[in-house]
């Protein structure tokens, strides 16, 4: 195929950069950017949890999802501000959660919350796999954290978990797509994946005709592959912190 608009190959990744330690107050913190998307996010630890899993021993991770004002070029009034988020927001929050949760063992984090806030200031495509693969850091920060409080133990971390968005655009195959692939797409898809390559969620949609199941097959293989980059990236940041992640596995 041809170049991509932004001169990047059919399975090429965006320009990764994970900033640690962004905020003095959270357990963990990171600015993470992806082309022209950026997110900040915090991982915040509390005690407790909610009613469903009182007296069960097992802890919970969560998140929520906001896109500053002035994310996009034009202005957006801040979501809550008059009634309840959109629903597209509650359905990110629940897959960030989702997608996160599927990184620990909640029943060795104890009775106790991680929530992830996750606060996109610049929106380029992809903001809701950027927060998923930026918050898979700030968790292990949060879970560090905890075990040298020695609160948690080895196991309650199973794998690194990122996300990517891939689809068809002009007809081929493209990884990790920007605002104007994706609004263009004939296919968009997000695919979450831990390092190992066991899948934890898939959405996609074809906008006009129908995808094959072979053309789904290859985005779903194409996105695996960028989720392996993604997770090297992640362990490349918490490795420049000085956190030992084998210590949080079982």
């Amino acid at each position: 195929m041809q170049t991509r608009l932004d001169g990047r190959g059919a399975d090429a990744l965006r320009k990764v950069s994970i900033e640690t330690r962004i905020q003095k107050n959270p357990e963990g913190s990171v600015l993470y950017t992806c082309g022209g998307t950026k997110v900040l996010i915090s991982a915040t630890v509390e005690e407790g949890v909610q009613d469903f899993l009182k007296g069960s021993g097992k802890g919970w991770v969560t998140a929520e999802y906001a896109m500053h004002p002035r994310a996009n070029p034009n202005r957006q009034r801040r979501e809550g501000i008059r009634g309840a988020v959109s629903g597209r927001t509650q359905e990110i929050q629940r897959l960030i959660g989702r997608a996160l949760r599927a990184a620990v063992r909640n029943e060795k984090l104890g009775e106790r919350t991680i929530t992830l806030d996750c606060d996109v200031l610049d929106a380029d495509g992809g903001t809701r796999t950027a927060s998923i693969t930026g918050g898979y850091v700030a968790l292990v920060m949060a879970l560090d954290n905890l075990r040298k409080r020695g609160l948690v133990s080895p196991g309650v971390l199973r794998e690194p978990v990122a996300a990517v968005s891939v689809g068809l655009f002009n007809g081929n195959a493209v990884l990790d797509l920007c605002y104007v692939e994706d609004r263009d797409a004939q296919v968009d898809l997000n695919l979450v994946a831990t390092r190992s390559g066991a899948i934890v969620e898939v959405q996609g949609t074809a906008e006009g005709a129908p995808m094959t199941r072979a053309e789904h097959d290859a985005l779903v293989e194409s996105g695996l592959k960028g989720v392996t980059q993604l997770t090297e990236t992640q362990n490349q940041a918490l490795h420049a912190l000085g956190i030992d992640v084998a210590r949080l596995y079982g």
